[in-house]
């Protein structure tokens, strides 16, 4: 055997029995969550970490290689504890908390992108029903969900405020799914359109008033980008951790990787933006938990942090290389992954539109 195969071997094996082991990466995060965390919020944080290591970790891979999925909630709750009368919220939410069921959130359209509010899918009166007409494109969990929560407009003429939201049981007549998409990550999570040919549904499955749809779906997305700032955060730290613990095995020219200048620059700006967005991304959820105005600090969390989560990503890579361009080690995974982040829940532009807005209102207020 070459001694080039022989090091990859010896590498590779370390890293995977070693240094990528969860236990291994908790020491990188000891010092923040024990100076930072109320106590509540540190055995909170052990349980989950408990959880992602016995649960999560042993199958990361397989998910992604064979687009398995565990199943997990999307946006589909909140618009509904939210805005949902009792009965609504007694049919549409308890049973979903068990994990017998999950939803979807069907807002976006092949047409609109991320003009949320020139929806075409209509939804008109007939008697005692709805029904419903229109594509609905991008969903995730489609082929999973057992309820949507459903964006179409009753009037257009009124634009934005002419959208209302529905709750739709799936499957349902008249309502089909289209193909899975083939996708670059988050291959876990199945994402289709959701079709809707004169699907007629109960008259009482509009959620919240006529026309309150935009408001329903805008509030939702506000705080769903807290979820995906913490999403990305995830990555970004996964990427970081395999990017050091890799630095720390693999020997270059007599010594670590970790020794060589170019790579500690590398590793300082990756935890630079990791530990700003980190910290963007706690304050928005501060805001939103006492109540207090958070949509510009969340925008600004899924800016930092989905940005970050493809940065750290990218150059984690490029530290481990060749390695880091196959699927033996799961650089490659982290930085499909992250890509998905600058784009759902709102793209990094819109981000900016959203914090430029509320950064100009402030200076005429």
């Amino acid at each position: 055997m070459c001694k080039m195969s022989t090091e990859k071997i010896r590498v590779v094996g370390r890293i995977k029995s070693q240094a990528l082991h969860p236990r291994a990466w908790r020491q990188l995060h000891t010092v923040y969550q024990s100076v930072e965390l109320p106590e509540t919020h540190q055995m909170l944080l052990q349980t989950c970490r408990d959880f992602a290591e016995k649960e999560l970790f042993p199958i990361a891979a397989q998910v992604d290689k064979e687009h398995l999925f565990p199943a997990a909630q999307s946006l589909y709750l909140g618009p509904i504890l939210k805005f949902g009368s009792k009965e609504q919220k007694q049919k549409w939410v308890t049973p979903f908390t068990s994990g017998d069921r999950i939803g979807c959130f069907a807002l976006s359209e092949p047409g609109n992108g991320s003009d949320a509010g020139a929806a075409s899918t209509t939804a008109r009166a007939e008697g005692d029903s709805w029904v419903l007409n229109g594509t609905k494109a991008w969903i995730t969990n489609a082929w999973e969900a057992s309820a949507a929560v459903v964006f179409a407009s009753t009037d257009r003429a009124l634009q934005n405020k002419g959208i209302s939201a529905f709750l739709v049981p799936m499957p349902t007549p008249g309502l089909t799914l289209g193909k899975k998409e083939d996708k670059l990550g988050i291959r876990g999570s199945s994402t289709a359109n959701l079709i809707f040919e004169d699907c007629r549904i109960p008259k009482d499955s509009i959620l919240g008033e006529p026309g309150m749809g935009f408001k329903i779906a805008m509030q939702t997305l506000d705080m769903g980008r807290i979820g995906i700032a913490s999403q990305a955060l995830g990555i970004a730290q996964t990427a970081l951790d395999c990017a050091v613990n890799y630095a720390e095995n693999r020997m270059a020219f007599g010594a670590p990787l970790t020794k060589l200048q170019v790579i500690q620059f590398k590793l300082a700006d990756m935890a630079l933006a990791l530990e700003s967005a980190r910290l963007l991304t706690w304050r928005a959820a501060m805001l939103k938990d006492n109540k207090k105005p958070f949509i510009k600090e969340a925008a600004m969390a899924k800016l930092a942090a989905s940005e970050a989560a493809t940065a750290i990503s990218h150059q984690a890579i490029q530290i481990l290389g060749g390695m880091g361009y196959v699927t033996e080690m799961p650089a490659e995974r982290h930085y499909r992954d992250a890509r998905i982040t600058e784009i759902y829940e709102g793209t990094s532009e819109i981000q900016r539109l959203v914090i430029a807005g509320h950064l100009l209102r402030s200076y005429r207020s």
